[in-house]
């Protein structure tokens, strides 16, 4: 790589100003002047609802193990009816420590050892290092884009099932692209997963948060007409800003992936924090405030897609229809390999490396907009002035 231009501002603004109080890694990874728009948490201070449920826990020195979903089965059970209409068993819902535990868990339960996983790059970063902590093997099926409208790649996914892949990991809404898939082409890959007798593992923890111009369908609703073996992985963690408390859900679509969930260890449901499942629990419910955050992340979509369009213009933002999550392309700007390496040292902002997501995808970034509209702003301003500098 080559050296970093560093360009130095009379800056109006300071990170730091809105950090409060936090000591996560998204707010001590990087020098104090640096933007974090990187690690997929919200700014947004939690509902008070949840605050009030943490408190209360603490108070009663309620600090035990778990050994099942208890009240979270029923209360994600009436969340995803109300705003889904996907009626739950109840009895098939179990809990473990994280999204990411969830899948590690079922591959290595749920697939032969040194199985094949197929997955649709650009996706999650955490799904290259899952699948090799599980001991399988990846199969990349990308998705297929059209300027910024992204789809399925409905034949290579055959192809990649009829060729012996053992399970789909399948990320809806799509991160980092926000992309939500609709029912037609769900149904049609629950069709094929069920023809090659494959996995279906559907992450879906950025649901919660789609946008309104978009219509979230839960891969579990439609897959068991179609014979489908399927189970969801989600948590309030996203949607309500969670990840801390540490608890996710599992969701079984059917009897033989219902199994592969009881064949986990005791340790895999007594992992998970008690404080989590309560935070959970009044979560699904706190309904008013996952709304208004929806709204905020929508406002500073628009922002963000007019910011580019005038400090950026080169820019091509592929924007999300669920999520807090942008992707942009920066290879009008010829920035090289790590596209986020040269604006963190450069330009003192924190996205995410396109080329994490899949191997095609240098020069891209991942960009967190659930933040103060001030600190975009600011972003795009910084990164702005960097190129206008570097162009001389």
């Amino acid at each position: 790589m080559s050296e970093a231009v560093v360009v130095t501002y009379d800056e109006p603004v300071s990170p730091q100003e809105f950090r409060g109080g936090r000591s996560s890694v998204k707010w001590t990874r990087y020098p104090s002047d640096v933007i974090p728009l990187s690690v997929a948490e919200m700014d947004f201070a939690i509902a008070e609802p949840i605050a009030g449920t943490l408190i209360e826990r603490v108070k009663a020195s309620d600090f035990g193990y778990i050994d099942s979903p208890g009240p979270l089965a029923g209360a994600f059970a009436d969340f995803a009816e109300r705003r889904w209409g996907w009626s739950i068993d109840r009895s098939a819902v179990r809990v473990t420590t994280d999204v990411s535990t969830a899948i590690v868990e079922t591959l290595r339960y749920g697939i032969p050892a040194g199985g094949t996983v197929v997955i649709n790059p650009p996706v999650y970063t955490a799904f290259y290092e899952l699948i090799d902590e599980a001991g399988a093997v990846r199969r990349d099926v990308p998705l297929v884009v059209d300027g910024t409208t992204w789809s399925m790649d409905l034949v290579g996914l055959e192809r990649a099932f009829a060729d012996g892949a053992d399970a789909l990991l399948l990320c809806n809404p799509q991160n980092p692209v926000g992309h939500v898939f609709d029912e037609t082409t769900l149904a049609e890959v629950a069709r094929l997963a069920a023809v090659y007798d494959v996995l279906v593992i559907s992450d879906e923890v950025h649901a919660p948060l789609t946008h309104p111009t978009a219509t979230f369908v839960p891969f579990l609703s439609i897959a068991g007409s179609a014979g489908a073996r399927s189970i969801c992985v989600t948590s309030a963690s996203k949607g309500w800003n969670l990840a801390g408390v540490k608890c996710a859900l599992l969701v079984g679509g059917d009897e033989r992936s219902l199994a592969v969930l009881d064949s986990f260890p005791d340790e895999v449901t007594c992992r998970t924090s008690i404080l989590g499942l309560h935070a959970n629990v009044t979560a699904f419910s706190t309904i008013t405030w996952l709304d208004d955050t929806i709204r905020k992340i929508v406002a500073n979509d628009q922002l963000l897609a007019r910011l580019l369009r005038d400090k950026l213009p080169d820019a091509i933002y592929h924007r999300p229809a669920a999520s807090y999550l942008g992707w942009i392309d920066l290879r009008a700007y010829g920035l090289g390999l790590d596209t986020a390496e040269i604006l963190i040292e450069s330009a003192r902002v924190a996205l995410n490396a396109g080329h994490n997501y899949g191997a095609a995808y240098d020069g891209f970034v991942r960009i967190n907009i659930a933040c103060d509209a001030i600190l975009l702003i600011e972003a795009v301003g910084r990164i702005s002035r960097f190129l206008h500098h570097r162009d001389g």
